[in-house]
This record gives structure tokens, sequence and C-alpha cells, in this order.
């Protein structure tokens, strides 16, 4: 049967078709207690000895992670080939920031206006739907009856989607009681630009959707008014994400991810790396690729800090993958994020930044936060990402605010869920490059072209939670 041995020290091959499809066999015998080796790196050890030609995998493997490690730092830095200047059509804003779409974003202060932001979105649509590219809203539950870091998170995530380039215009929707009422949020956001941004508290007044209409038919006003000019792709924001993972996705899908990212960055771009319980197990890699001993540090904690957020809550930090993951091939956390690490490329780390931070660096950065699909694309989105490059072996329909390009690991998956995946990249297993093509795609959703999650609907976001509730 068709196989593939990624790395010359690996001990076990990748099946490539048939029911294994994406699972592991050895290529020697394995005595028990020895790694297992793949990527070049242990992703376990053996539970028991182990022929050559056996199924390697969950009933005989077992994770090598615990708690928090000490790290030394090793540089291991590669020289990024600088990328020929490109351009794209896009949206030059105020604050010199550039969105790849013109839209209007309803965002709430608090969970009890959803039903009126979504009534306000669904009729303006049929008011204004042709002043924009659309009005869209984002329902969640939280903004009263949190505590401390709890509602210090919910307010930067909804800073960071007011402040959003692909949003022309935004309205801020209050209820006008709560924790994180008008006056409360406006502290945390800043200076704001008032023919893009209007605040309504709807209890001050007597007809709330019509006094919304209002406002964002002056808000529609304003957008009409944006025009895309040539911007150059070093403004672009990229996420890398991946979701619903299986056997592929550290061959095809997410080393091409991780070769866009160094192209983006060649030409002066930006992308953000985030999952981190999906870096444990594959985290010096990314360390020793910090491009100074402050960002290697800044990694070290982002790591650590993690595992301590676990094991506060009783938790091992090995608690993964999913049983879809285990079902597509993947064994144990080391061996998701060997291949989650892929969507890095080979770029240096030039920051870390936390939940609700913007890039302030250009190049790969890494974002705190979980792997939870709805959590970390609305972390990204937060931080400013034009748009987010998703891979995905088992698929997934879930999107972002903003476009969220599903790149299937393999053919079959396109093949059967043409709706939800945007980019095949299963013909990279038999050999072909598609860089290029994938590349010049990015660019077509970045002048304009939608992807599923934009044609179907599926935009959503989810706030990380780690508190109590009042």
């Amino acid at each position: 049967m068709k196989q593939i041995k990624i790395n010359p020290k690996d001990n076990v091959a990748v099946m490539l078709e048939g029911d294994m499809q994406g699972h592991k066999v050895a290529l020697t015998d394995i005595k028990k207690g020895e790694d297992i080796i793949k990527y070049g790196y242990p992703i376990g050890h053996a539970t028991e000895d182990i022929k050559k030609g056996d199924h390697v995998h969950t009933q005989n493997v077992k994770t090598n992670l615990s708690g928090t490690l000490e790290y030394t730092y090793k540089p291991k830095r590669n020289p990024i080939t600088k990328s020929e200047k490109r351009t794209f059509l896009g949206y030059k804003r105020n604050d010199g920031k550039v969105g790849i779409r013109n839209e209007i974003w309803i965002i709430n202060t608090v969970g009890c206006v959803n039903k009126t932001s979504e009534i306000l979105a669904r009729e303006a649509n049929k008011l204004y739907g042709d002043m924009c590219d659309g009005v869209f809203n984002f329902v969640h539950p939280f903004g009263c009856s949190q505590l401390g870091e709890d509602q210090k998170t919910t307010q930067l995530i909804l800073k960071g989607l007011v402040n959003h380039p692909n949003a022309a215009g935004v309205l801020v929707l209050g209820l006008g009681c709560e924790n994180n009422n008008i006056p409360v949020f406006k502290t945390v956001l800043g200076s704001w630009d008032e023919k893009r941004v209007k605040f309504m508290s709807t209890q001050d007044f007597d007809d709330e959707i019509k006094e919304g209409l209002r406002l964002i038919g002056e808000i529609a006003d304003y957008t009409s008014k944006q025009k895309r000019v040539e911007c150059d792709v070093c403004d672009l924001v990229v996420g890398l994400k991946c979701g619903g993972s299986d056997g592929f996705s550290g061959l095809t899908a997410n080393p091409l991810i991780g070769r866009f990212s160094d192209k983006l960055i060649g030409a002066g771009g930006s992308t953000i790396l985030t999952e981190v319980p999906e870096m444990f197990g594959a985290e010096t890699i990314l360390m020793n690729r910090c491009e100074n001993e402050e960002v290697f540090n800044k990694t070290v904690s982002l790591i650590n800090d993690f595992k301590d957020y676990f094991t506060s809550h009783n938790q091992v930090v090995y608690e993964n993958p999913s049983p879809g993951n285990k079902k597509g091939g993947i064994t144990t956390l080391e061996d998701k994020s060997l291949g989650c690490v892929q969507k890095s490329g080979s770029s240096d780390v030039v920051d870390v930044i936390e939940i609700g931070s913007s890039v302030k660096k250009r190049g790969l950065n890494l974002l705190t936060g979980p792997g939870n699909d709805i959590v970390a694309v609305t972390n990204l989105t937060a931080s400013g990402c034009n748009l987010i490059l998703f891979s995905t072996g088992r698929g997934t329909p879930v999107g972002a605010p903003v476009p969220t390009v599903k790149i299937s690991t393999n053919s079959a998956l396109a093949k059967r869920k043409p709706h939800w995946i945007d980019f095949n990249a299963g013909e990279i297993i038999n050999g072909k490059d598609l860089l290029d093509e994938f590349f010049d795609y990015v660019i077509e959703v970045a002048e304009g072209k939608k992807t599923n999650n934009e044609i179907n609907g599926y935009r959503e976001i989810s706030i990380f939670k780690d508190g109590v509730t009042l």
C-alpha cells in the first residue's frame, strides 16, 4: 500500500490510501518505551512492542508531554527570500490600516441586545445593502455579569472588532445598564472616527429599531464613499488556523499555508499563528526561530502560562487530539502540534501578542489563545487579520467575521464538501506545487472574491472565558 516517510529520522510512515489513509505504520520493530518518530521529532512512546508494518496509533502509543518546562534559546533562524512586489485592490482607512471588505458591523456591548442587532442587520441590509458589502452583526452572551480578566477580555475583543479595517463603519450597540455599558466601553476603545463609529444604548430610545436604522443610514452614507485603490500586500495581515485536522494536515494544507506565510512575509506582510495548546510538543521549533532572546522569553511564557491554565483547572496539558482527529490518523498532541506548526513556515518569530492586541511588528506573530475553532478565529479577527487561512481534513463550515479560506488536506473532502472548501491542497500529496496558484487565489479573495463562509452566511464569534459569571 502506498505510504510516505516524512523525515529520514522517522520510524513510522503515513498511509496515503485505503481505510488506513492518514494513519501511521511502523517502518521497523519498535520496542516498548521507545519513541515514535514523525516529522523527525518524537510524537510519544510505544506502550508495547510494535512490529514492522503494525498500525501505530492510540492503542499502542502514549504522549511524552507533561507540565511546564525550562527551555534554552538555541537560535536556528532561516533567512527568508524577499518576494516580488505585489499589489492588490483594497480599502485604505484613515488610521493607516488596509481593509479587504467594505462592510458595516454591529458590535454588541452586551448579549442582551443580540436579537436587536439581528433585526437591525436584517432591515439595514434591505435599506442600505447596495451602499456597502453588507451589514453584519455578531452575537455573544457576555458584557455583563463578568468580573476582572473576563470582562477585560470581552472588552478587548470588542475593541478589536470595532477597529477592524474590513469594517468601513460600525454601530456599537448597548443596552444601558450592563457592566460594559457604552460610556465604560468608550474608555477602553480610546479614540474613534465619529463618522465611522456610532453608538446607541437601546434603553435611551422609545423606538430603538428606528433610531438604529437612522444611525446605520449615516454610516452607510460614509461607507459608500470608500473605494478600492491599489495597496501593497505588505499591508495584509493573515491568520493561520487549522481545525478538524487529519493525518494529511501536516503533509499538504499546513505546509502550503506555511509556504504562503513565508512568501507574504518576504513581501513585507504579516501572519498570525495561534492555538497555543497545539504548539505543545513542537514549541521548541518556534522558540529557536525567535528573532532575539526577548521574543524567545515571551514565547516561553506563552507556552508555560497556557500549561498553567490547564493545570489550574486540574486538567492535563495533553487532553487533545479530538475524536475526529484520532479517526483521521492523529495519535497524540505532539503528532497534532508538529503538523500544526507547519503553518508557520520557516520565518522568524518577531513577536508574541495578547488577546485583543494587534500586530506591531511585521512578520510572523504568535497570538495567545486556545485551539477551539470559533474562539481562535475570533481572536485572530480581533487582532486585525484581514482574512484567515483555515486548513481542515475532516471538514467544518465554521467562519469568522472575516473571509475564512477553507483549505482541504485531501481531495476526497474537497469533492464531497464543495460548499465548505475553497481550495484543495490534496494534490500536493501527488507532487503538485500549488504555492503560486494559492497565493493568486488569496489575492483574489483580498480583492473581493467571496469565500464559502461569506456566501453561506457562516460568520460568528465566541469570546474566551475563564472566570466567574455573576
